[in-house]
């Protein structure tokens, strides 16, 4: 038969064996869920048995030779302010008990012993150790959360278009990193794509989990000042401006560690200087425009952006407005209309009178960014980018340039919609839907339902609300209140019970969003179809 864990560990200390022998059988300790996992008959055995056993509750006797009570527990409690103590004193001991609280002992129990006063005393130390428990959790979630939408803000920087809730928050993000001068670095694993191909989605998993905590462990001993995964197998790091002349050296390094622990190579682009947040996205270009050469090398390696110092012109000339319509036009496969544009971009460039090599890196620019378009919606095919960009750079007119691109483009965009066909299509978009009926109840996020589909996140909002007519938080909401009505219809369970079993933890929250969609609150839904 198998024995229920205990949750809570204890160990009993006291001189006197009889009293350790009547603690161990009067107290019905796999009742109130507790283990006694260790006995000693002095503070320095104790103290030995905390450190080796990390128990998180005490009851021990205020006198014994050596270590006495109220010593032992101050040696536990500066090693781990959160293990309770619980004493047993004799009646003369009146004082030592009294130091022992002003010490921030939980509690003290006079002998001889009343097994139920101690039975109720250790309860509510359990109940301590509970609520510890669930303030700890509650920080991991919050601290959790925070690093999240820490890293979101910074995503939203990198790409260039803040939220004006970000902008105006901004006191909220510790943004230290900026105060002084920075650099940028993106790290790229070589042939993602091919490896992304041949994982599962859980090996997927465990390799980006294992390589970001490589990054984590690395950043903390070697000074970088944060890091953080940017698009699926990329990450970004942020040094500060003192470590800019070793640059080349720290990423070696990192491209060892990786290689070490993972056998995967990498590689990785370094930026020019920046200051302040609002350089963020021009430094992120500067690394990813290193990191072009990669394209040009035989093996992985360690690249420096070899353009001007950031502020220059490059990022002013940049057709910004062009890029983000094409992208647009890589979405929704639109074909016409991107071979339109790139009749813009030539124009352009022929306008601003480009010298050969801006014009080359810029459109090499373009053609990395679009590029990295079709990889997130998982459109690739056999497609090379290192075979465009080498063609690219062999070309010697703007004309041939623009050519190449709308030939490639355009292919890849057909191949896109042949290897798309409506049904393959409607049956990944009822495929998440019958997810999101099953998990409605949980804490679904898009990031969740897109990997079901194996759609980047942005590819999948567009084919959802293109087969469902929604989005989906729209879709997300409409089935929670769906089966809150049912619920309501159907049984008497509170409007406050009822919030959690359809995905929402604050029932005030569910009212307001039931309120919204149905023009009534839960309860005159209730009387209402009563």
């Amino acid at each position: 038969m198998e024995t229920k864990e205990a949750k809570y560990q204890v160990i009993l200390v006291d001189d006197e064996p009889i009293i350790l022998r009547s603690l161990k059988v009067a107290i019905p300790w796999n009742e109130l869920d507790l283990e006694i996992v260790g006995e000693a008959r002095n503070g320095e055995d104790a103290l030995k048995l905390v450190r080796e056993l990390s128990p998180h509750m005490i009851i021990s006797d205020i006198r014994m030779p050596g270590l006495d009570g109220i010593s032992l527990m101050k040696e536990v409690v500066a090693e781990n302010a959160k293990r309770l103590f619980i004493f047993i004193s004799g009646y003369g001991e009146f004082e030592y008990a009294r130091e022992a609280l002003r010490e921030g002992a939980f509690d003290y129990l006079l002998k001889p012993i009343d097994h139920d006063e101690l039975i109720e005393m250790i309860l509510r130390a359990k109940k301590t150790l509970e609520k510890q428990s669930e303030n700890d959790k509650l920080l991991h979630s919050v601290q959790v959360l925070s690093m999240l939408a820490r890293e979101r803000m910074f995503a939203e920087f990198l790409e260039g278009n803040p939220s004006d809730n970000h902008l105006r928050h901004m006191q909220w993000l510790e943004s230290s990193e900026f105060q002084e001068d920075y650099f940028v670095a993106v790290l790229q694993l070589d042939h993602y794509m091919k490896l992304y191909e041949n994982w599962s989605m859980e090996e997927r998993r465990l390799w980006l989990f294992a390589i970001r905590n490589i990054l984590s462990e690395w950043s903390l001993a070697h000074g970088a000042l944060t890091v953080f995964p940017f698009h699926s197998g990329e990450w970004v790091m942020l040094f500060p401006g003192s470590l800019r002349d070793r640059r080349e050296s720290l990423g070696n390094d990192i491209i060892q560690q990786i290689k070490i622990n993972t056998k995967l190579s990498c590689s990785i682009g370094f930026s020019q200087s920046a200051e302040g947040i609002e350089q963020l996205s021009e430094a992120y270009k500067s690394a990813v425009n290193a990191l072009y050469q990669r394209f040009y090398s035989d093996r992985e390696g360690v690249f420096v952006d070899p353009a001007p110092e950031l502020g220059a012109t490059r990022e002013a000339r940049y057709p910004k407005h062009l890029e983000a319509k094409m992208l647009e036009c890589i979405r929704t496969l639109d074909n016409e209309r991107l071979l339109i544009l790139l009749d813009e971009t030539k124009t352009y460039i022929e306008t601003q009178a480009f010298t050969k090599e801006t014009a080359e890196r810029m459109i090499v620019e373009l053609s990395v960014v679009l590029y990295r378009e079709f990889e997130q919606m998982r459109l690739l095919l056999e497609w090379s980018l290192e075979g465009l960009l080498q063609e690219l750079h062999s070309l010697g007119t703007l004309s041939e340039m623009i050519g190449v691109l709308k030939f490639s483009l355009g292919n890849w965009i057909r191949e896109s919609k042949e290897s798309q066909p409506k049904e393959n299509i409607n049956k990944v978009i009822a495929k998440t839907q019958e997810y999101i009926s099953n998990n409605y109840h949980k804490d679904l996020s898009i990031e969740e339902v897109s990997e079901i589909a194996d759609l980047s996140i942005s590819h999948f909002c567009m084919l959802f609300k293109q087969v469902t007519g929604y989005t989906f938080l729209e879709y997300l909401t409409q089935c929670r209140i769906e089966k809150a009505k049912y619920i309501l219809k159907n049984s008497q369970v509170k409007v406050y019970q009822i919030a959690p079993l359809v995905g929402y933890q604050d029932p005030r929250y569910f009212t307001q969003v039931f309120k919204k969609v149905t023009g009534m609150t839960p309860s005159e839904y209730r009387d209402e179809t009563a």
